[in-house]
């Protein structure tokens, strides 16, 4: 995924330089290039692509703060219990 978004990045980034240096363009122009033909594109799919990872981020921090899958906390040792009392 990587691979491909900076292939594209380099080919807006010639792009905007070569609209900069013809004797037509201006360095507005390469600007409006770069950022039209690159950073917008290039954010939105990366946005895009990167959902199923932010779902799967997401719930295994709530399942790890849920403590155990049935979404109950395990009682600790003592949590819940009344102390036994030793006799003589």
């Amino acid at each position: 995924m990587y691979l491909v978004a900076i292939a594209w990045a380099y080919v807006a980034l010639m792009m905007a330089a070569a609209e900069a240096t013809s004797p037509q363009g201006t360095l507005f122009g390469a600007f409006i290039t770069l950022m039209l033909y690159g950073i917008l594109p290039l954010g939105l799919l990366l946005y895009i692509l990167g959902t199923p990872g932010r779902k799967r981020r997401r719930r295994a921090a709530e399942s790890a703060a849920q403590g155990d899958a049935g979404g109950h906390a395990t009682p600790g040792p003592a949590e819940g219990l009344a102390p036994e009392r030793e006799e003589a």
